[in-house]
């Protein structure tokens, strides 16, 4: 593991240069984000920006995370847009809100105070999911016509979609023809090869390029105006972004007359409630992402975002929480500490004040493209099959909680949810209500020390997120740096939310020195072979599937070792640069071999992405040879790989040197050239150029092997990677001889 920065203000005078460079992208992406989440939250847009600033400035001061970025998210456009509409015909329903806002900061202050953030374990994460599934459903109902430049009396979510269906006819064009160079800039930039068009962010390129349109079609005068072909449409200011010139004028102030109303306290409940959760949940994600392996103090957290949010609230602005997407920029530009979390705040504030001008020419219709963007992005298709990958059963916790959010609010859709995954629970675990009450709550569950100064944590009963508090406090007993194994052999329902728990635990314990033993479910089912899908106490057997079995015939001909059940070799992956900032989810359908000292391994591996709209999971098969002895670390890279893959998600250059002597249409780097000169031998250096595989990296201690960019390797293609890895084992192993 690398050497953890300081903190505080040494950490600040160590690190300024790379905190701030990663702040800069971090905020060229929050502009537009901050804009587009604020409009959609039917406040004005400058209150997002208002929000960001401070976000960044406020909370760096008192939160607890390393490399978090905080500011407005999708995550709560719906809760404030709905409270927002409870007093909608009022002039003051903005300020009502803003004095729920600011309660509920304190709220979250005062819960943090008192330590109580570990109540937020209890929310099963796939309810979650459907939350922000959910949320990614309204955005989207609530800006298609925005895009389209039509306009709805539905006011039902999918009422209001299947509206934008009929009104595609009526489109304005004028608006139309924004949106969509705006859609097709985001969904080709990754794509496009001109270094020029990675320089900036893809949201910050949908506001930049919109601006030519306003021009050309002038939209500062008000008028009716023909577009070719079509007829007559309306145009004018009223499609631009409305910010005033001066950001002291957006501050508006909270009203507390409503104090004494349900309506009131309903809305302060729900910021309250998803606003925690989210920014809860948003942080374990980013420890997930943290290079040097660093734990959020997540109560000290929730009083950096509360006092934060109080201030936003006071001043104009939208609730506050630890954002993902912005953390992953933040991470993958090489931040170190949580001063890049104020610088980008700070710059957004000098662009706040010195882009006023350009910013009022930025059609809404911009904004609305990257919200619909966003909500596709938060309830794809691909986000369902992600969710059934986990396990039937996530999958009917995912849909039901996403239609009682759709059918009636946020807080029906979180309580709601839970109820769906404790029924399903209780069924599947076939104990009367009293056996499962007391299998759930009473179990015995226990942390056992040795002699040795080793431990064992025996999981009893029923393992759900109900017992997620309990869980945490049995993991937090276990000393750093300790050898612990963990128990489930008499567990009889072991939850998804339990064994992810336990991987991060897995996770941040192995980084102490520690180790990490599951044992005892061998005879478990699951209703999927995700590492983390719920198992049963069974005696029944796993069912192969037919890509199981094909790649199992492969490692009986060529005399390898199968293993279908998800394996923990995550630890084989971390040490790479690639996978440092990019967390495996699972481990799976892995063949291996070994050959005198020589030990390798073919498998599918899934692990998780930011890019700068949402989270997306990534499927793909590796090739992975540990090695006897060291080599140099290096990179190799196909030009081809970078301009489709790493320049869409942020990747910048390593902290390795170019090594000058390839073929142009390779980037390779290391941290010692000399010694990596000396270790390419002429036959080792013409096999690697020869290969087909778009990236090859050594850590020092392995190499991994990725196949044509991202996505499990056809069976076909296994021979392909078997040949290759033998070839170069056989490279290798002969010039260790020579030498």
């Amino acid at each position: 593991m690398q050497k953890i920065p300081k903190t505080g203000l040494k950490g600040l005078v160590e690190n300024w240069q790379s905190d701030l460079i990663a702040a800069l992208s971090v905020a060229l992406v929050a502009l537009p984000l901050s804009l587009g989440v604020a409009y959609a939250s039917g406040v004005p847009p400058v209150s997002g920006l208002l929000t960001a600033i401070i976000g960044g400035v406020v909370a760096t001061l008192f939160r607890g995370s390393h490399i978090a970025i905080n500011g407005p998210a999708a995550g709560l456009i719906a809760v404030v847009l709905s409270s927002v509409l409870i007093w909608e015909g009022d002039p003051k329903a903005i300020n009502y809100v803003l004095a729920a806002t600011v309660i509920s900061g304190g709220i979250q202050v005062i819960l943090g105070v008192l330590r109580l953030g570990k109540f937020a374990e209890i929310f099963h994460s796939t309810v979650i999911h459907g939350i922000l599934a959910a949320i990614g459903v309204i955005i989207f109902a609530k800006q298609i016509h925005v895009a389209l430049g039509t306009t709805t009396i539905e006011t039902g979510i999918v009422d209001t979609i299947i509206d934008a269906v009929y009104q595609f006819q009526d489109l304005n064009p004028f608006v139309a023809t924004i949106s969509l160079a705006g859609l097709l800039l985001l969904i080709f930039q990754k794509r496009i090869s001109y270094d020029l068009f990675h320089l900036i962010p893809a949201p910050m390129w949908v506001l930049v390029l919109s601006i030519p349109f306003v021009y050309a079609f002038d939209f500062f005068t008000a008028r009716s105006a023909e577009f070719p072909g079509l007829g007559s449409f309306d145009i004018g200011p009223y499609l631009l972004v409305d910010i005033p010139p001066n950001l002291l004028d957006a501050i508006a102030y909270p009203d507390f007359s409503m104090v004494g109303t349900g309506k009131f306290w309903g809305t302060v409940v729900a910021i309250t409630l998803i606003a925690s959760i989210q920014s809860l949940a948003m942080g374990k994600a980013v420890d997930k992402l943290d290079p040097y392996k660093r734990k959020t103090d997540m109560n000290k957290d929730l009083i950096g975002v509360g006092l934060a949010t109080m201030v936003s609230g006071g001043l104009g602005g939208l609730p506050i929480i630890t954002v993902i997407v912005r953390s992953t920029v933040n991470v993958h530009n090489h931040a170190k500490t949580k001063w890049s979390n104020m610088y980008h705040g700070l710059l957004l504030l000098l662009f706040a004040v010195l882009l006023a001008p350009v910013i009022m020419k930025v059609p809404l219709a911009a904004l609305a493209i990257l919200l619909v963007f966003t909500g596709y992005k938060l309830a794809s298709p691909k986000v369902l099959r992600h969710v059934f990958d986990q396990g039937i059963e996530q999958l009917v916790f995912f849909i039901g909680t996403l239609l009682l959010t759709l059918y009636f609010n946020l807080l029906a859709g979180i309580f709601g949810g839970l109820a769906l995954a404790l029924i399903v629970h209780y069924l599947l675990a076939k104990l009367p209500p009293m056996d499962f009450y007391n299998q759930t709550f009473n179990a015995g569950s226990l942390l056992v020390p040795h002699k040795d100064g080793s431990y064992e944590l025996k999981v009893k009963g029923i393992a759900n997120f109900l017992g997620a508090i309990k869980m945490n406090a049995l993991l937090n007993e276990i000393p750093a740096g300790a050898s612990v194994s963990i128990d489930f052999s008499e567990t009889r329902l072991l939850d998804f939310s339990i064994q992810e728990k336990v991987d991060d635990f897995e996770r941040m314990h192995e980084s102490t020195g520690g180790k990490v033993k599951i044992t005892g479910l061998e005879k478990h089912i699951s209703s999927t072979n995700h590492k983390h899908g719920l198992k049963l106490l069974t005696t029944s057997t796993h069912k192969m599937t037919k890509r199981e079995r094909a790649v199992q015939e492969i490692a009986r001909i060529v005399e390898w070792q199968y293993d279908a059940e998800p394996v923990d070799h995550d630890d084989f992956f971390e040490p790479f640069y690639f996978f440092q900032s990019r967390p495996i989810e699972c481990t799976t359908n892995c063949i291996s071999g070994e050959e005198g000292d020589f030990k390798w391994e073919i498998s599918d591996v899934t692990f998780e992405e930011g890019a700068y709209l949402a989270y997306d999971e990534y499927h793909t098969t590796l090739g992975l040879i540990r090695l006897p002895f060291p080599i140099p670390r290096f990179t190799m890279e196909q030009n081809d790989f970078l301009d489709r893959y790493l320049g869409f998600t942020g990747h910048k250059d390593i902290d390795y040197e170019n090594f000058e002597d390839f073929p142009d249409s390779f980037i390779v780097r290391t941290d010692d050239p000399a010694t990596l000169n000396g270790w390419l031998t002429p036959e080792i250096r013409e096999f690697l150029v020869n290969s087909d595989f778009p990236h090859i990296e050594s850590c020092g201690e392995s190499i991994l092997i990725f196949p044509e960019y991202f996505q499990l390797a056809e069976i076909h293609e296994y021979s392909q990677m078997i040949k290759f890895i033998e070839q170069l084992v056989g490279l290798m192993k002969k010039a260790e001889v020579k030498s």
